[in-house]
């Protein structure tokens, strides 16, 4: 048997409205076509469709059995449409995002709330971890992008390398808030807090230092700047972060100022090389790029 999705869209118009015409007017088609369409239906099923009733079609006892399968089809069949609609207007799917845990705290929720405003149909996995984890699930596939650091090249990982500008806190009350540059003299005898020594912003800012004859006085190591942010609010050390991370934490009671020579924190949006990127996640990696632009630094 032959059956046609016109023929069931018929078939229910007309169960439903109980004329020819009234389900001619819904489906937007002419009446000798929805006639048409019953006949040949009720040909391909071989049982009568509707009996006469008051002047009305009405489903017979056979028919009644189908209709709850064909609505059912049909109900599912524009699910389907609304769905593929969706996917391609990237307001449906699903966004699996791998980040640095002191971006799933601060940054990224006011970046993805914003995103979904207009995405009803969009659900979100957000999991942060270390970088080293962050790789891993992008070569493997099992997250659609990441927010990370430290990123060295690898086939199987496609990287936009974004630096962002630092800059030098401290607490409200420390001496340093007196100069409007703090350059690395300044610091020769501050308690740092800093990122892991394996990290390549710790050697940058290493280098840094020892251009200038200065030795970084180590203090605290921690593998974030939210955790920096954190302790310098309860009134000791200093650190070099990203800007973007201190003005967050700016109402800890920080005192923000400006760091020579300049030293950028490379970020990285990751995503696997091997298969099809899906819109929505171009999307959203777009869409997060351009949150960071306020602290992007600018080598011009």
């Amino acid at each position: 048997m032959s059956v046609r999705l016109r023929q069931l869209e018929a078939f229910r118009a007309v169960s439903q409205s109980g004329s020819m015409t009234k389900a001619a007017k819904q489906l937007g088609i002419s009446q000798p076509a929805v006639s048409r369409l019953i006949g040949s239906f009720g040909d391909n099923v071989g049982f009568r469709l509707f009996e006469r009733a008051n002047g009305q079609l009405v489903p017979t006892q056979e028919s009644r059995f189908l209709l709850r399968e064909v609505s059912r089809l049909i109900d599912s069949l524009n699910h389907i449409d609304e769905l593929t609609h969706n996917i391609t207007h990237r307001i449906a799917g699903h966004l699996r995002i791998a980040c640095l845990p002191g971006f799933a705290t601060s940054h990224m929720p006011g970046v993805l709330s914003r995103f979904l405003e207009n995405r009803p149909g969009v659900t979100v996995t957000l999991e942060p971890d270390r970088p080293e984890r962050i790789l891993e699930w992008i070569i493997g596939e099992q997250y659609d992008c990441g927010i990370t650091d430290d990123f060295s090249d690898h086939p199987a990982v496609d990287s936009e390398q974004i630096p962002m500008r630092t800059v030098c806190v401290m607490a409200d009350g420390n001496p340093l808030a007196r100069y409007d540059v703090i350059e690395p003299e300044h610091l020769k005898d501050e308690p740092i807090i800093h990122t892991k020594r394996d990290s390549m912003f710790f050697k940058d800012l290493n280098e840094a230092f020892t251009a200038r004859n200065v030795t970084i006085n180590s203090w605290i190591e921690t593998r974030q700047f939210t955790a920096a942010c954190m302790l310098i609010a309860e009134g000791t050390g200093v650190s070099i972060i990203s800007e973007l991370d201190a003005k967050t934490h700016q109402d800890r009671g920080l005192i923000i100022r400006p760091f020579r020579p300049v030293v950028p924190h490379r970020l990285s949006l990751v995503r696997p090389t091997h298969g099809p990127t899906s819109m929505l996640t171009l999307e959203f990696l777009e869409f997060f790029a351009d949150s960071l632009q306020p602290f992007r630094h600018d080598p011009g």
